[in-house]
């Protein structure tokens, strides 16, 4: 799993655009996602790598026995198959 948090110094101010581009540069293809609170995932896997990321509010994740929250500016990589949760 790749963690990455956002860097207001190198990156500038973090936005929409900013954080799409960043995550481009990664390799990934950005799609906007908007989750009302308590919304739920249950244990499921991806036959891709996927990367998640924050642009406002909180996010929690768990894989692999560890629990990440997700604040503006973070993203985690989930590589295929790994099972986990949101």
């Amino acid at each position: 799993m790749q963690l990455g948090h956002w860097n207001s110094d190198a990156d500038g101010p973090v936005n929409e655009a900013a954080l799409a581009a960043k995550l481009e540069q990664l390799g990934y293809r950005v799609t906007r996602y908007v989750y009302p609170p308590g919304t739920n995932f249950p244990p499921h896997a991806h036959e891709i790598d996927k990367i998640d990321a924050v642009l406002s509010g909180s996010f929690r994740l768990t894989l692999q026995g560890e629990s990440y929250v997700l604040t503006a500016g973070d993203y985690l990589a989930i590589p295929k198959g790994v099972i986990h949760s949101a």
